[in-house]
């Protein structure tokens, strides 16, 4: 049940950014988990990069009016697909969901509580892995950003929340990344001073299988490398 909180936190519009590429089988749950939020008042924001399979047909079939469909008519990655979404958002905060993975019911109206109580720019919650059922980030979790991310990404991109106006001021995610952008956008967010934290309650499932960061493992390290000994790629 929603507290007096989160009913005051409804005027505020969320926008929800989702990129999918090759998700047919999993874009509908992923959508119907942010639509069956207990917080209503989100806007979805749905680009597909150029699937090859049947995800546009699918999502061009989910009928709600806060849905809004974009299409890219080349493969043009994660990094610049947000980009394009977040010009095309209205909410003054921004939230990420993934094409393969779902959120619990109660997710973006306990992160906007937690952004506005702990004065953040940004939050993350731990999540649940769906092929194990275990807790991830598991001890990293308890350790401060300026250590855990020396040695990986401390956070689950799925669950960012953003104050737009903060996401903005760091010029958004960096084009150059073409992997890794969710850490350069952290290290960028840190180093401006902004704070991020994360919800020790997980509020996300996670799909560890197939995805982008174990199909391009090595690309993935490549731009994180680069991200943390501050090179461009």
């Amino acid at each position: 049940m929603m507290n007096l909180k989160e009913n005051m936190n409804n005027k505020v519009l969320i926008s929800v950014l989702l990129c999918t590429r090759n998700n047919e089988s999993s874009i509908e749950k992923a959508v119907e988990s942010i639509l069956m939020q207990k917080y209503q008042n989100i806007e979805l924001l749905i680009m597909d990069d150029f699937s090859d399979d049947k995800t546009f047909d699918v999502i061009s079939n989910l009928k709600d009016p806060r849905i809004k469909i974009f299409q890219n008519f080349k493969t043009i990655g994660l990094t610049k697909s947000l980009n394009l979404l977040i010009k095309k958002s209205s909410g003054e905060i921004i939230a990420r969901q993934d094409g393969d993975d779902f959120s619990h019911v109660d997710r973006l109206g306990e992160q906007l509580n937690y952004l506005n109580q702990k004065q953040l720019s940004a939050c993350v919650t731990r999540a649940i892995n769906i092929e194990n059922r275990k807790l991830t980030p598991r001890l990293s979790f308890y350790l401060p950003f300026n250590i855990s991310s020396k040695f990986k990404n401390p956070y689950i991109h799925g669950t960012l929340m953003v104050k737009k106006d903060d996401l903005v001021s760091v010029g958004g995610y960096d084009e150059k990344f073409y992997y890794s952008q969710d850490y350069k956008l952290y290290i960028d967010l840190h180093n401006s001073g902004k704070k991020i934290y994360s919800l020790n309650k997980p509020l996300y499932y996670l799909n560890t299988k197939n995805n982008i960061s174990t199909n391009h493992r090595l690309e993935q390290k490549y731009y994180f490398d680069c991200a943390r000994k501050g090179l461009e790629p």
